[in-house]
């Protein structure tokens, strides 16, 4: 029998924008004021070098409109098919947050995914999106890209529909012919509802049309080069926009990156272990606490964590409404919380609770995962939009050799996650054929390029940082010395030095930078 890599997280890129905003609703942040008086940010569009057939596009007027008392917000158009401008045109949502001292320029931000919003990414969480040496000088900006959240969407499934697919018990053995059959028709049925309620854009939902309109943006707001913070996916987002782009790629900073040469089945393996090492590191805390509901050694405590999933693999747990935490939720909810240390209390609360037989705080867990709220609703379409651009961005790979010793690979590495690793791949059920590739990105032309790592990041493996620096022609390297994803903003005063310094004054680190 082939086996596939578990279809979300073979695939999973970063949750980054999902947890940034739960952290600042947990956190209870009230946001002061920004003055009544904003420095003027109307410019001329900047069009140069651009074909005479998408000239009306960088040239459109923006209207702005404000959209709360902080924020003010646009819908710019640009092509549904950037090689051919007459196949018809998309909406992308813009969110802007002026600056409030010594403008300098846009500074744009995305949060990840593919699929997070980062419209919502600016408007709900700023100050966890950028620094305040950011926000007093650039204006910060959110959009969603295609196919995401107020942009031209990717369309899918309704709420129920959803939580069956997210949550329902799947019948049948894992890994038998019935189990197997199963999940490939409700990824069937999952693919023909995005290709009948999305209204023919899926296969324009691709890195590399995000990135043009990336540079759609930039020239429409006037700056002649792209300032850009991109988190995770928005590291591959950036790398790919500074390829098309390199003379106009003058400041950018990849924070958590994916290295672009590595295939799929291999971004399965090398974050498998990643939340491996991350679960280690948790349980390890866990131990020192009178909280922690395991004792003894660390691998006493893994193996007890890995008994506990496998019991739950048996018999799943009931919900208070009515869902089941099965082992896949149970796995969801664990890697949700091990993407921050600020997130490890809530799994210490939730292995706790499901160890009684009380599932609510890991299917809170996944819900957060999920984007999906307390009354059963979505919040927005990311893992939507998630699917299809990761199903079009990368190749399909079937060698079913390659995939055994990848198998074999993850379960030396991450034993605990093993087992619920694998299974059929959505993608090969997907309507439209992929046409990304998998490569190194050298962006020769580019301005530096700032690359930041965490050395046990579970979701963008440290060594994809160090690669992505490598491959850049003029990548520079800053290391976090920690855990969890990501390492700007994080309370790190040398990373974020680095960083500010970078994008406000174009002061660039030393390369290897080491942040402790």
């Amino acid at each position: 029998m082939n086996h596939r890599l578990k279809p979300r997280l073979r695939r999973l890129i970063t949750l980054v924008a999902g947890l940034a905003v739960a952290t600042v609703a947990l956190s209870g942040c009230l946001y002061s004021q920004i003055p009544d008086t904003q420095p003027s940010t109307t410019r001329a569009p900047d069009s140069a070098g651009v074909s005479p057939e998408l000239m009306p596009y960088y040239t459109q007027e923006v209207t702005w409109e404000s959209c709360g008392a902080r924020f003010d917000c646009t819908d710019l158009t640009a092509p549904l098919d950037w090689d051919n401008p007459d196949k018809g045109e998309i909406s992308l949502a813009l969110v802007r947050h002026q600056a409030t001292g010594e403008f300098q320029g846009s500074l744009l931000i995305n949060p990840g995914g593919p699929g997070s919003s980062g419209y919502d990414f600016v408007a709900d969480s700023l100050e966890f999106a950028v620094g305040p040496d950011l926000i007093e000088r650039f204006d910060v900006i959110g959009f969603d890209p295609r196919g995401v959240g107020r942009s031209t969407a990717v369309t899918c499934l309704d709420d129920a529909e959803m939580d069956e697919y997210n949550y329902g018990v799947v019948p049948g053995e894992r890994g038998s012919a019935e189990w197997e059959d199963a999940v490939t028709a409700r990824n069937q049925a999952y693919s023909d509802a995005c290709e009948a309620n999305s209204d023919g854009i899926l296969p324009y939902i691709t890195t590399v049309n995000s990135a043009r309109d990336m540079d759609l943006i930039r020239g429409v707001l006037g700056d002649e080069t792209l300032n850009y913070l991109g988190y995770s996916y928005g590291t591959f987002l950036g790398a790919t926009y500074a390829k098309l782009y390199p003379e106009r790629a003058q400041r950018l900073v990849l924070d958590g990156a994916i290295d672009p040469a590595v295939p799929g089945l291999e971004v399965g393996a090398t974050q498998a272990a990643g939340f491996e090492s991350a679960l280690r590191a948790y349980l390890q805390d866990c131990l020192g606490t009178s909280e922690c509901p395991f004792s003894g050694s660390l691998d006493e405590a893994l193996t007890d964590f890995q008994a506990l999933l496998a019991s739950i693999a048996r018999t799943p747990l009931e919900n208070g409404d009515g869902r089941m935490l099965t082992v896949d939720t149970m796995v969801t909810g664990t890697i949700t919380a091990l993407y921050s240390e600020q997130s490890w209390p809530y799994l210490t609360q939730g292995i706790t609770a499901a160890l009684q037989g009380d599932p609510s705080v890991m299917m809170a867990l996944a819900d957060s995962y999920n984007n999906r709220d307390v009354d059963g609703t979505y919040l927005d379409n990311s893992s939507e939009a998630f699917r299809a651009y990761n199903c079009v961005d990368y190749p399909v790979e079937d060698d079913p050799a390659a995939e055994a010793a990848v198998m074999k690979q993850i379960e030396k590495q991450a034993p605990t996650f093993a087992p619920y690793w694998d299974g059929p791949d959505p993608c090969k059920t997907w309507p439209t054929p992929p046409t990304g590739t998998r490569g190194e990105i050298a962006a020769s032309g580019s301005g530096p390029i700032i690359v930041v790592g965490t050395t046990n990041d579970p979701a963008t493996p440290y060594e994809w940082s160090e690669s992505l620096a490598d491959q850049l022609e003029n990548g520079v390297l800053v290391t976090r010395v920690g855990e969890g994803h990501t390492g700007y903003n994080k309370g790190n005063s040398c990373v974020d030095a680095a960083v500010e310094d970078f994008l406000i004054g174009g002061t660039v680190p030393e390369d290897g930078l080491r942040c402790e």
